[in-house]
């Protein structure tokens, strides 16, 4: 099918910016384009039938839109990024994006983690009067418009449902999202055409995702050496003789999806950074995920990328110290069985007894000290990162040096074009941390522009 033109070229009048992307980056960037000045016409294409369709399941569970905690301690959060994340979130930090959403008419609370909620809790309706606040700005919106780059004379081309088109902008802001969620339109399908046209871009890897679990190195090593290969592995990872990542058909079957609640988790990585926090996960058929397991995932996936495995341990009893617990473990249960006397003296049971049979075999089970150490420190071996498309999020993406301090790509030739978003190389964990430097950078992103044409 030809290329057809979206618009005429333009002879005169405003000028034109397409937004592409239609995320909390690309509608902030289309708002302050679209509210600054009658000399721009902004219009915002999109991939999808629909835009925010991320920001909307973000919203499912209650819409997390920031943290209430002290701007160091926040931005503390984007870790190796800080120093990059920094300007932006100076431009429109938390505080500005909660008034930004009153002035929309949707009030926030901060809730007893720290976190900040929309009164009722929901996305939509701070969605709906974005954009219907948009739209009276004069945004337009090209749905169902997937970006496939640009044509030899300088102009986007898109795929549409009625053929492949092509729209002449004089400014472009790419908020295109990272790799995660494919299905509501992150897909990472720009990555090969910024590539190819000198861009730097790391390489896209999960954030915020869960890990499957796997048999420890050195445990391999002694299974080689003494007790078959099969035994090793119905014993420790399963009932078949694979070494396919995993818990034991026995353990997966019963306890896949539910929390381990009141616990806390450690971890060193190779280069000496530490993480430890007290929260809750969950069990996967074959690993783990959660918020907990999401907070360390970067130096957890660092490390599996640089050394195959990563091993934190696991404090089934964080408010107790390992003397309490041995106290309660060596105390005399006369008939009482192992199970019904971690019940009743810790309060062991369910998911938590589990883990400790998974892991641990019956000599160190009946042995006090073995026990007790167990329970404050149970080693969580990983071999894997889930995939891409099922993490909350993405790493990787443009990174900062090809881009300048308002977002625009240096390297390349022709108009100028800015980008925002989680297409840009960083990552946070979820608790409103990842969509305020969304918000964040879509609004430099926007001024960007402004100041490109001196507005």
């Amino acid at each position: 099918m030809p290329l057809t033109s979206l618009v005429p070229p333009p002879t005169g009048g405003p000028r034109r910016i397409a937004v592409i992307g239609g995320g909390p980056a690309g509608l902030m960037a289309a708002e302050v384009l679209a509210s600054a000045s009658a000399a721009l016409e902004v219009q915002l294409f999109d991939a999808m039938p629909s835009v925010g369709r991320k920001f909307l399941l973000a919203g499912k569970g209650g819409l997390n839109l920031t943290h209430s905690e002290a701007a160091g301690a926040f931005l503390s959060r984007y870790g190796e990024r800080a120093g990059q994340i920094q300007p932006l979130l100076a431009a429109f930090g938390p505080a500005e994006l909660r008034a930004w959403a009153l002035a929309l008419g949707v009030e926030t609370f901060v809730g007893s983690s720290g976190r900040v909620f929309p009164k009722d809790m929901k996305a939509a309706p701070l969605l709906r009067a974005w954009l219907q606040r948009l739209r009276g700005a004069g945004v337009k919106f090209s749905m169902r418009h997937r970006w496939l780059g640009w044509t030899d004379d300088g102009a986007l081309r898109f795929s549409t449902p009625t053929g492949e088109t092509s729209f002449q902008a004089d400014a472009v802001v790419l908020a295109l999202g990272g790799g995660s969620w494919a299905r509501l339109g992150s897909d990472g399908a720009w990555v090969p055409l910024l590539s190819e046209r000198g861009v730097a871009v790391a390489p896209l890897q999960p954030s915020n995702c869960g890990f499957d679990v796997g048999p420890e190195p050195h445990a391999l090593a002694a299974a080689a050496q003494g007790e078959t290969r099969r035994d090793f592995f119905k014993e420790l990872i399963g009932t078949g003789p694979s070494q396919q990542p995993g818990w034991t058909e026995h353990f997966s079957s019963r306890f896949a999806g539910q929390p381990f609640k009141l616990v806390a988790i450690s971890f060193t990585d190779s280069q000496g950074r530490s993480f430890s926090r007290k929260g809750e996960f969950v069990a996967t058929a074959t690993g783990v995920e959660g918020s907990l397991i999401y907070a360390a995932s970067s130096l957890l996936r660092d490390e599996i990328s640089a050394h195959g495995s990563a091993t934190f341990t696991l404090d089934l009893l964080p408010d107790k110290s390992f003397e309490q617990v041995l106290v309660e473990v060596r105390h005399p249960r006369g008939s009482r069985s192992l199970s019904s006397h971690l019940k009743s003296r810790l309060s062991i049971e369910g998911i938590k007894a589990a883990m400790l049979h998974e892991l641990l075999g019956k000599e160190a089970m009946n042995e006090p000290v073995q026990l007790a150490r167990a329970i404050k420190a149970l080693p969580i071996h990983l071999v894997a990162a889930r995939p891409i498309d099922e993490a909350i999020s993405s790493a990787g993406g443009v990174r900062f040096d090809a881009v300048d301090a308002q977002l625009k790509l240096t390297a390349l030739a022709g108009g100028p074009v800015f980008c925002a978003g989680e297409m840009l190389d960083w990552e946070a964990p979820t608790g409103g941390y990842l969509l305020t430097a969304c918000f964040a950078s879509g609004r430099v992103a926007g001024h960007g522009v402004l100041s490109h044409f001196g507005l």
